[in-house]
């Protein structure tokens, strides 16, 4: 079993990588994306010629590498810490994505957006002050300890 405090510590840290990951990772599929061009799912030979422009995507091959490896940080964290302490903190990507938006695709992010992205922020930091997790290692219902 592990310690509490590194524990606790491991807990955050996959908190962050989930939250960077997911947030890059779409971000650069996004630019992937946008790269490749419109897809044309009108006519199978249009469907073909999109899909090899996708696969032929290094962006977009890396963007899928980086959701990857934020799938594998989001069981992780899930197998140690509660679902509803998890899901909220990793809202705080909400707040990292309109940023990346801005910054690196150049999209326009409104002044609605950004006052609901620090209500989001807001929310995290409330989360945050609860434990991690609340159900004993082991006494998870339909388990036997």
């Amino acid at each position: 079993m592990t310690a509490p405090k590194t524990h606790h510590t491991k807990t955050y840290v996959l908190l962050f990588l989930l939250v960077v990951l997911g947030s890059v990772g779409n971000t650069i599929l996004s630019k992937g994306m946008k790269d490749a061009g419109d897809l044309d799912i009108s006519h199978f030979a249009s469907l073909v010629a999109g899909a090899a422009r996708v696969l032929a995507s290094g962006t977009i091959w890396l963007g899928i590498a980086m959701m990857l490896a934020f799938m594998v940080c989001h069981m992780l964290v899930l197998s140690w810490a509660d679902y509803s302490f998890v899901m909220p903190f990793s809202a705080i990507a909400y707040a990292l994505v309109p940023l990346l938006a801005f910054l690196f695709l150049h999209e326009q992010v409104s002044a609605a957006r950004w006052i609901g992205i620090v209500l989001i922020v807001l929310g995290v930091v409330l989360i945050n002050r609860t434990p991690h997790r609340t159900t004993p290692q082991g006494n998870l219902p339909g388990t036997t300890s």
